[in-house]
């Protein structure tokens, strides 16, 4: 539960703003993008990739489209961002769990038109070019896993094929590439959509993985709560004290030496709601009911309240939580917040069902 600390300790010093937007082309303003693939390597923020729906959302017929441009930005004067260069990943991606490293920016499976990828990307800024090399082949193709990255190994936990939810939990030992990704003991449940983080615990760091969900046979999802740790010593799991309610597809960061900040998720009532018409209508043989059904998921998805604005802390050492800012801007979903030089930055993402946001947020943590 939320701690019930005073709010003036409860309230974390986050001042927020639009660090910059996505460049459109050709005079077209950027529509944004969910899933891009992201970090930062030597002192510039690359996005790139990414899923949107250019031509109508999906409850109007319109296609997912899968992007491969890619922006590199480098920082301006007052807070902002300026597009350094663009490029072009080797082929259109989305949904790839990313790690920051030293050595580049992992992007390890995802989705593309031809569906869930195995392959593994390295994405650098080096001598003034964008690099892509690849590395290690994952054990099996999948999507919307969550990655961190810690001492020279990068960990990445869960994800979903076309079928489930999974409880895989990888490690790639960056120093020692050629050995390929190992396994490590399972997630305690199937999840896909989380966010893993290192952070100190009471002896030794941890790995923390939050939330998500996993979908069921039957179509709907359930959306987890639950918080655990894998002890990076003794190589064990163990439950954490559980998010304040449900929540999944939110962003995350590790900050200072105790702390897990997560950004914005979904909740889950607009996203069950839709499942649940989506598994009604596939049921429906009755066509005005069919029409009916869709009309109704038409209705819903079109006048998506948002996601949620709010920012938990976990405290690793207490095991509490606490809300402790509210972003001031349309929250995305499905990206990934990195850290650079002690700012979090928020790239793109979904902001309602079907509608992306071209904006990159930046959180400024006042000391």
């Amino acid at each position: 539960m939320i701690s019930t600390a005073t709010a003036a300790q409860q309230k974390l010093g986050i001042k927020w703003q639009v660090a910059t937007q996505l460049p459109g082309a050709n005079g077209v303003d950027h529509i944004g993008v969910a899933g891009p693939l992201t970090g930062v390597h030597n002192n510039v923020l690359i996005v790139g990739g990414g899923a949107n729906f250019p031509k109508g959302m999906p409850w109007m017929g319109g296609a997912k489209k899968y992007n491969d441009a890619v922006y590199v930005f480098k920082k301006g004067p007052k807070g902002k961002l300026d597009v350094l260069h663009t490029a072009k990943l080797p082929e259109a991606q989305a949904y790839s769990a990313c790690a920051t490293t030293p050595q580049g920016i992992v992007c390890a499976g995802g989705e593309g038109e031809n569906g869930v990828t195995n392959k593994v990307l390295l994405l650098q800024w080096a001598d003034g070019n964008f690099v892509t090399k690849e590395m290690p082949s994952l054990p099996n193709g999948f999507t919307n896993a969550a990655a961190t990255y810690c001492d020279g190994m990068v960990y990445l936990a869960g994800g979903e094929n076309s079928t489930e939810a999974l409880t895989q939990f990888l490690f790639l030992d960056m120093q020692h590439i050629q050995k390929g990704w190992q396994a490590l003991p399972s997630l305690p449940q199937p999840v896909s959509h989380a966010v893993l983080a290192v952070q100190e615990g009471k002896e030794v760091k941890s790995i923390y993985l939050v939330g998500g969900r996993r979908k069921g046979s039957s179509g709907i999802s359930e959306l987890y709560q639950q918080v655990y740790s894998f002890n990076l010593r003794t190589k064990t799991w163990s439950e954490e004290a559980p998010l304040p309610y449900a929540l999944s597809a939110a962003s995350g960061i590790a900050a200072g030496n105790n702390t897990i900040l997560i950004f914005s998720g979904d909740r889950g009532e607009t996203f069950n709601k839709t499942e649940r018409l989506i598994a009604a209508i596939k049921e429906e043989s009755d066509e005005a009911k069919k029409e009916s059904l869709n009309k109704q998921k038409a209705e819903l998805q079109s006048g998506h309240p948002g996601f949620s604005k709010e920012v938990l802390a976990y405290h690793t050492g207490t095991k509490q939580w606490q809300a402790v800012s509210t972003i001031p801007f349309e929250a995305p979903v499905t990206t990934t917040a990195v850290c650079w030089d002690g700012d979090i930055y928020i790239p793109s993402g979904e902001i309602k069902a079907g509608v992306r946001t071209p904006q990159v947020l930046k959180g400024e943590i006042k000391k």
